[in-house]
Parts: C-alpha cells; structure tokens; sequence
C-alpha cells in the first residue's frame, strides 16, 4: 500500500470577514481568505516579497467558531488538506477552485494568544518565532475580550 499525505498548515491574515452560512440539510460552513507573504532576497541582494492568497472553507462546528470569533486583518493559524472542486460554469466552461478543507485553526492574535485560543489545539501551540512571516503587525481593531471560559467548545 502506497503512503499518501495532504496536509496544510498556514499562518497568515484574514483577507475579509469570514462568512458563514447554514446549508439545505442544516451544516454551517464558513469561508476565509487568508493571505501569506513569502520575502527572499534577489541575485542582487534586495529583498523581495510575494502575497499569495488562499481560500479556506471550515465546516459544522469550527465554522462556527471561525464566524464568530475571526474577522478581516485576524492572524490565524489553519490546518488542514487541499480539496479542488470542478463545476460548468454558465458559459459551458469547466472550472476548478482549489481550497483548504481546515480541521484546526489557532487564533493568533494578542488576544487569541494571550488566552490560548483555538480549536483542537495541540499542547504549546506555535509561538511567533515559528511563522516565518515577516508582516508588519495588523492593527488592534475594537471589541470585547473574549475570554476562555465564553469559548463554546
């Protein structure tokens, strides 16, 4: 038996507020857009930089959580696997999305990491100095301090 693995992991900002929605059949299934940026330095020594943007879907009960607790600018660590999509669309043309299915996400921001947010979160979660992100820091947005003991799981 050949050995097979899909596996994403990403820590990165929010692009737009996520949105979430119940299906025929009652699931909740919310989408995110999260960006990353990858920096490397050119031939001649300066530095360069690319913003690569992914589409994240979570489904039932950490589609919930990502809904109410994420917002655009949210730095979050996901996990999960690639799932690509195809559908015709209304001009007759096959179309593919490829998108992460997320199982985990981690909450980073001062809040999310100062109370140890997350959702089927592994013991020491990730510290800063493991992204290898070099961002500029998202500015503090308003609103209340969730507190550990609010998390519905």
């Amino acid at each position: 038996m050949a050995m097979s693995l899909n596996r994403v992991q990403l820590i990165g900002n929010l692009t737009r507020d996520p949105e979430m929605k119940q299906i025929p059949g009652g699931q909740v299934v919310t989408t995110l857009g999260i960006a990353t940026n990858f920096t490397w330095k050119d031939q001649a020594g300066a530095q360069q930089s690319k913003t690569e943007f992914h589409n994240v879907v979570a489904w039932r009960k950490l589609a919930e959580i990502c809904g109410q607790y994420l917002k655009k600018g949210s730095k979050v660590f996901i996990e999960g696997r690639l799932q690509t999509r195809d559908w015709e669309g209304e001009d007759g043309v096959k179309r593919y999305r490829t998108e992460i299915v997320a199982d985990n996400m981690i909450m980073l921001d001062s809040k999310g990491a100062a109370m140890g947010g997350g959702y089927q979160r592994e013991a020491g979660g990730l510290s800063k100095e493991e992204s290898s992100q070099e961002e500029a820091p998202m500015p503090a947005t308003g609103g209340d301090e969730v507190k550990i003991d609010d998390l519905p799981f």
